[in-house]
Formats: C-alpha cells, sequence, structure tokens
C-alpha cells in the first residue's frame, strides 16, 4: 500500500459536523498572541482499525496536529484518518513500545495524547484536557486518566479493568515510551504527574473469539520478552498465579458485580497468567534441546 511518508508542519483535521478544525491562519493568530494554551500533537499507532478509528478521530479534531503511524491496513483504517490529518505515516510494526515512540517522535508540539485505535475521548475528558492546557501547571509534566472498557454490550465498572488508569497526556519532552513489551507505559517522574476524572471510552474486543485471540498474541510476546531477558518460568508460578489472578478479579476487585463478561474477564485474566508461564516454559524447552 503506497501511504503517504513524513511531511513537515502540524496538520489540520478535517471539519466535522460538530468540531470545526482550526484553520493553519487562525493558529498563526493564536501563536502571535502569545496565549497560555498549550498546543498538543494526538499520537496513534493503527494497523485495520477502521470498526473504530473515525469515531476516535472525531472525539480530538479540536487538536493541533494528529499523528497516525500505520503498520500495514487493508481495511480502509488509511483512507479514513487522512480525512483527519496529512500526517499519516506508514511504518513496519516495530514493537508495541518502538512504534509508539516511532510515532512520538513525530509529534511538533508541547504535549502529547496518545490513544489506541479503539479509544474514544469522552466528551468531559475532552473539556479536562482542553482546560489544563488552557492554564497549565507547570508542577505538571503528565495526566493519568481512568479508562473505561466496554465488554460483551456491558460497561465495566469492577475488576481489574475500571478504573485502569493510563498516563497518556505528557509534555513530549519529559517522558517516552518504556515498560516490556507488548505491556509499554509511558515513563514520566511520579512527582509530576496529576489525574483527569472523566474516562477514555475503550470500546475492547469483538468477541470471545477475539479476545481469545489477542490473550494468545499477547501472550508469545510476553514469553519471548521474558526469555530473552533471562527470566526462567517456575512450576509454582505456573500453578499458583492463575486462580490467584481469578480470586482478584473476580472476588478482591469486585468483578462478579459486572454479571457474565465480569466472570469471563476474570477467567481470561487466569488464562492468560496460565498461558504466558506456560509459554515461557515451553521456550526453555526448546533452548534445552537444541
Amino acid at each position: 500500500m503506497d501511504l503517504e511518508r513524513e511531511r513537515s508542519g502540524s496538520s489540520t483535521p478535517a471539519p466535522s459536523a460538530t468540531t470545526p478544525a482550526m484553520s493553519t491562519t487562525d493558529r498563526s493568530t493564536a501563536d502571535r498572541d502569545g496565549d497560555a494554551r498549550r498546543h498538543v500533537s494526538v499520537c496513534y499507532i493503527v494497523k485495520n482499525e477502521a470498526r473504530r478509528i473515525e469515531e476516535s478521530l472525531r472525539s480530538v479534531a479540536w487538536a493541533d496536529e494528529i499523528v497516525v503511524v500505520d503498520s500495514g491496513s487493508d481495511d480502509g483504517t488509511v483512507e479514513i484518518c487522512r480525512r483527519y490529518t496529512d500526517r499519516v505515516i506508514h511504518q513496519d510494526f516495530l514493537g508495541h513500545i518502538e512504534q509508539k515512540n516511532f510515532a512520538l517522535d513525530r509529534a511538533s508540539h508541547d504535549w502529547v495524547l496518545s490513544l489506541d485505535g479503539d479509544e474514544v475521548l469522552s466528551d468531559d475528558l475532552a473539556r479536562e484536557i482542553r482546560e489544563v492546557l488552557a492554564a497549565p501547571d507547570e508542577d505538571v509534566d503528565g495526566y493519568r486518566m481512568p479508562r473505561q472498557t466496554r465488554y460483551l454490550g456491558r460497561w465495566i465498572r469492577h475488576g481489574s479493568w475500571y478504573p485502569d488508569h493510563k498516563l497518556r497526556l505528557w509534555r513530549r519532552t519529559a517522558g517516552r515510551w518504556g515498560g516490556e513489551n507488548p505491556h509499554d507505559r509511558v515513563e514520566v517522574a511520579k512527582d509530576r504527574v496529576a489525574t483527569l476524572r472523566s474516562p477514555i471510552l475503550h470500546y475492547s474486543y469483538r468477541d470471545v473469539s477475539h479476545h481469545v485471540q489477542t490473550i494468545d498474541a499477547f501472550t508469545s510476546i510476553t514469553a519471548r520478552e521474558w526469555h530473552r531477558r533471562g527470566r526462567r518460568a517456575r512450576l509454582s508460578a505456573l500453578v499458583l498465579r492463575p486462580p490467584l489472578k481469578f480470586l482478584e478479579v473476580y472476588v478482591w476487585k469486585r468483578g462478579f458485580l459486572d454479571g457474565v463478561p465480569g466472570f469471563l474477564i476474570a477467567f481470561h485474566t487466569m488464562y492468560y497468567a496460565f498461558l504466558k508461564y506456560a509459554k515461557l516454559l515451553e521456550l526453555e524447552k526448546g533452548s534445552d534441546d537444541a
């Protein structure tokens, strides 16, 4: 697919019925006036996100720049993104952390907001973000916010999936993506992080099969990363951690209050814990046989 490569300068999202895009002239005037508002770049890494990406893009159409890094979509994702930004960049997938830092390095503005293709800013969260950017606190380098997930037709309000705080808005020069693939996180000094009240809306797995496929993919990545770092599989972890995870999510964190979806989340969390240790053990045995 012949995607548009990088361009210099910020882009102007396409106008929508509810949020008119700011013109280049308007931005230049604002810059000359020296307003206190900090400009923001929204960054995405995507592949085949046509199902939700337009709703997500509409929720950030007010931003000064949108950067989309696509790793080979073939479902119309790129065409949808081009309606909102000319910063659509192709990059073969480098790994979750590496791909997100690649997108971060293409951002132009003081502040960065990172979203996944299946995440949408709630109206209240968009308002909160604009408020903190309009009157920036010089003692704060990043903002975390709750994420609320919709799963099997229900908003999840308990267990390990809520409030599920994510640091997604930060000063571009104060933090980068780190962690351990596939579980990336933004690393900003903890004493310079504040919390917003309103949630990111996360429209997660299409169905149980999609959930299981993601678990299979992510546990393979985790096991390979652990193996590369020299971590060893222990029988105690393989036997004890999965049921403890189920109890943590379903009982201690009250996942049972979310009905059948809450039970399935707890069960799949247990399965995830089992599978990553089983795959690590498999890699160790493979190395021994070699």
